[in-house]
């Protein structure tokens, strides 16, 4: 018994103990769907899910093979969108409606960011910045959690077999904002560079949408795609950022597998 005004020997000595029995539920609550949060993903087509559009898929599409409960995975990303466009045409709207607390919304953009259209186009210096500000502090204003991610490389070799940058300042535009927002980053450019690279400038041509005529009836002419991907190079983006995930030890982390 504790004498009055003294400290209870044995539930200081509980202390460590307790913890690492909290610490140890967490996966099982992971694994049993307790309070599990959902995973938003706002972004392109590298991003997308392109429901009927076999073989191509986004790498959200794969995501959900990395996660306990795929069902966790709410894949908003639309082909052809922008940061700007995405807020624009009211897509954002619908997804920042829905957030709840305890939600994480992955962001990445700049595939189309990049092009000259009006309706697309920002500044990677200036509106881009400020697109991605207005992501965050809109998750942050629901009580979510907010990820940047820098976008997937283009399958794209010189004559020497090195990979070409396609995607100019808009890479470092999402490093300082998750940097002066405070913002975990999923480093994805570097991370699909490196995999590229590895793999080699012809046998990464397996992860895109390289297809032969006739191998598919909705692509009878075939393609060369260097930006989609087929399922394997989605399955691949989406393992490389649960490894991520992981590593940056995200409270998500114990609802991956």
């Amino acid at each position: 018994m504790a004498i009055a005004g003294q400290k209870n020997p044995m539930t200081l000595r509980s202390l460590p103990f307790i913890a690492l029995l909290l610490l140890s539920l967490m996966p099982l609550q992971a694994q049993t769907g307790a309070s599990s949060p959902r995973v938003f993903m706002v972004g392109d087509s590298t991003m997308a899910d392109k429901g009927t559009a076999v073989p191509e898929w986004g790498w959200g599409m794969a995501l959900g093979k990395f996660f306990v409960d795929p069902a966790m995975i709410r894949n908003h990303a639309k082909n052809g969108r922008s940061s700007k466009s995405f807020i624009d045409e009211g897509l954002w709207k619908k997804v920042h409606e829905e957030l709840r607390a305890g939600d994480y919304v992955i962001i990445q953009f700049s595939h189309n960011d990049e092009k000259t259209t009006p309706d697309r186009h920002t500044d990677a210096a200036t509106t881009f910045r400020d697109f991605l500000r207005t992501y965050v502090s809109e998750t942050r204003g629901r009580g979510a959690f907010p990820l940047l991610a820098t976008p997937v490389v283009r399958r794209k070799f010189d004559s020497a077999g090195k990979l070409v940058d396609t995607h100019g300042a808009y890479p470092d535009a999402i490093r300082a904002v998750a940097k002066e927002q405070r913002v975990p980053l999923l480093e994805l450019e570097q991370a699909t560079a490196q995999l590229l690279t590895a793999t080699g400038a012809e046998a990464s041509k397996k992860f895109f949408m390289w297809l032969e005529p006739g191998a598919y009836p909705n692509r009878p002419n075939g393609t060369k795609d260097d930006t989609h991907f087929v399922e394997l190079g989605a399955t691949a983006v989406a393992e490389l950022a649960a490894s991520q995930i992981r590593a940056l030890r995200l409270p998500l982390a114990p609802w991956l597998k």
